[in-house]
């Protein structure tokens, strides 16, 4: 089959077989149990299979994965770092709290968000997270169990737009995403954090290269970017809340202007990024964003679904997105590439806005046809 066809023809639910995967780098895989295959709407050539990794989460923001092949997850409202996996039982991977972040002011889309590993884990320890003070959004570092340090602080906060996004570029190089906090003139302010893609260095110090001299943004003009994400051309895309028109996902370029709040989706304007594709907000508001080799998926709030888009060798799409898994899971928002190459996903149907089922929130692990996206 080409790419294209990967892409759109997922595995077919009929007679589908997952069982264990092979014995994985990280090591040995989960005993999971039995995966869900019905079919998403748009029939047999829309469907995923996917399984329920874990259950009775609270707002999940945030995955990263350990070398082990576990994984840490943020919860937005109480402040927990969760350690998910590697070990598993007759219903899923085990999960325990690692520790709460005390510092915490969650409210409305505030609290715990974004978590990102050490590439140098196995050495150092150390792991970043995203979050919500009374005073501001900051980054901080820290060892599991100790206390956090922050290393970047002043990023405004608000009751909504608050960014959250974390994660290491292939440059070594930490990668924040913030919002506007409700202060549109921010996005297009150089001198402030807000409405930003932002690089530091781990210890939270402008990075080297950066287009302002002195200071850690990379790009602006955002009105609340999330999720973000890289592909193996090491291309950086990053998924835009619109307001009330278009939802966007972005080609992240160095000094790139994306224009909030002069203009939502595509202007043709020669100030500004147009973005690689747009959505209606209702078949949208994406927060989550993951590239499996020429895939990116995002997992979006308001529309219920992942959309899956296949990249050329360009960056740009081929062909249209397909969604998956609509309606099936309620709200969607973390993505994120598990070692085995499969993807995990997180509802997030407890977050005040969605209508959470009794066993919400939940972890899932979706895999493609085809290898693409984990083994079947």
């Amino acid at each position: 089959m080409t790419l294209a066809a990967s892409c759109a023809a997922l595995l077919l639910a009929s007679g589908c077989s997952f069982g264990e995967p092979e014995p994985d780098r990280a090591g040995e895989p989960p005993n999971l149990p039995t995966p869900s295959a019905s079919a998403s709407p748009g029939g047999a050539a829309r469907q995923a299979v996917t399984t329920v990794l874990a259950k009775g989460l609270r707002v999940p923001w945030g995955i990263a994965f350990l070398p082990d092949g576990g994984a840490l997850v943020t919860e937005r409202d109480n402040g927990r770092i969760l350690q998910v996996g590697p070990e598993s039982g007759p219903d899923g991977l085990r999960v325990r709290p690692a520790q709460t972040i005390p510092d915490v002011a969650a409210a409305g889309e505030g609290g715990l968000l974004g978590i990102a590993v050490s590439p140098n884990y196995a050495q150092d320890r150390s792991v970043f997270v995203y979050y919500t003070s009374a005073r501001d959004n900051r980054v901080a570092r820290l060892e599991l169990g100790g206390q956090p340090t922050p290393i970047l602080t002043g990023i405004p906060k608000a009751n909504v737009h608050n960014g959250g996004g974390l994660g290491f570029g292939p440059d070594g190089q930490l990668y924040v995403s913030t919002g506007d906090a409700g202060e549109r003139p921010l996005s297009q302010d150089v001198k402030s954090l807000g409405g930003k893609i932002l690089r530091i260095t781990p210890d939270g110090k402008p990075s080297a290269g950066n287009p302002y001299p002195g200071s850690p943004v990379w790009s602006l003009g955002h009105r609340n970017v999330q999720g973000f994400t890289w592909d193996a051309a090491k291309r950086m895309y990053a998924v835009e809340f619109g307001q009330n028109t278009w939802d966007e996902i972005n080609q992240i370029t160095k000094g790139g202007n994306y224009g909030w709040p002069e203009v939502e989706g595509r202007a043709g304007d020669k100030r500004f990024t147009d973005p690689i594709t747009q959505w209606a907000t209702s078949d949208a508001s994406c927060s989550g964003l993951s590239a499996a080799d020429q895939l990116l998926v995002a997992g979006c709030l308001r529309g219920k679904r992942l959309w899956v888009m296949e990249l050329t060798d360009t960056g740009t799409l081929l062909g249209q997105p397909t969604d998956l898994l609509t309606n099936r899971y309620g709200r969607l928002r973390a993505v994120a590439a598990a070692p085995d190459g499969s993807l995990w996903v997180g509802t997030s149907n407890h977050d005040g806005r969605g209508d959470p089922a009794g066993d919400d929130d939940r972890l899932l692990r979706v895999v493609f046809a085809g290898g693409d996206g984990g083994r079947s």
